[in-house]
């Protein structure tokens, strides 16, 4: 699934975007300025982004620039026709392309999959990992198989996505909402409750000693982090 995250402070426009990039193969997210935009980069394995320019708290240009220091991803601006040196800057920070409003249809499809082609299909963006290993901890995404010190475990399908999630971010402390959300992909009712089973059960799955996790641990009223795996 490609993750596609459209950020414009008008919901129409969000709205209509949503609608031209209305493909099975397209998972959209959405923000409306600059600050959610790079809170959605950061929670989620975003592979393009279509960003507009004039935005309230953060606008794209330095939502751009803050992005371009982590993640390599096209963006493509969206612009007035008015903001033509806003547009010559965008480039210089790091945007990719830019299409000016109003919007035609089929020129928004074809500049996205174009971007999309060149970033995921020909090598110019970072590919997209199948394996993950962290300590004594091997995760095969492809294979949907994980291995600890060396023996295969056998895990639910939730357990192994909350455990992939955990790897690709480590060092990270997320909340049981923010792994609810990522992985049940609903709205994060009685989070905190199903998250702590699941974990729960995870470790007895992967830790030596469940009690004195190596790997998952808890960060004290915030969340779960991935640890490298402490020695002993």
């Amino acid at each position: 699934m490609i993750k596609i995250l459209i950020c414009d402070d008008e919901k129409d426009i969000v709205n209509a975007l949503k609608i031209y990039l209305n493909d099975p193969q397209y998972e959209l997210y959405e923000a409306y300025n600059g600050k959610e935009a790079l809170k959605v980069i950061q929670e989620q394995e975003i592979d393009l982004v279509l960003m507009d320019i004039m935005m309230p708290q953060m606008d794209g240009i330095q939502a751009l620039a803050e992005l371009r220091k982590n993640y390599n991803m096209p963006v493509i601006l969206l612009t007035a026709k008015s903001e033509d040196g806003d547009k010559i800057l965008g480039l210089n920070v790091g945007a990719d392309d830019y299409i000016t409003k109003p919007f035609n249809p089929l020129e928004v499809s074809a500049r996205v999959h174009s971007q999309l082609r060149r970033y995921l299909r020909l090598g110019s963006g970072k590919e997209k990992e199948d394996t993950y290993e962290i300590g004594g901890i091997e995760l095969d995404d492809k294979k949907k198989e994980v291995r600890v010190d060396g023996e295969t475990v056998s895990l639910t399908p939730k357990e192994f996505e909350i455990l992939k999630f955990l790897m690709s971010h480590p060092g990270r402390v997320y909340s049981p909402k923010e792994i609810y959300r990522n992985i049940w992909k609903e709205d994060p009712f009685g989070a905190d409750n199903t998250v702590a089973v699941h974990i729960c059960h995870l470790r007895e799955k992967i830790e030596i000693d469940p009690a004195d996790p190596r790997y998952i641990r808890v960060v004290f009223g915030q969340g779960y982090i991935m640890e490298e795996g402490r020695r002993r």
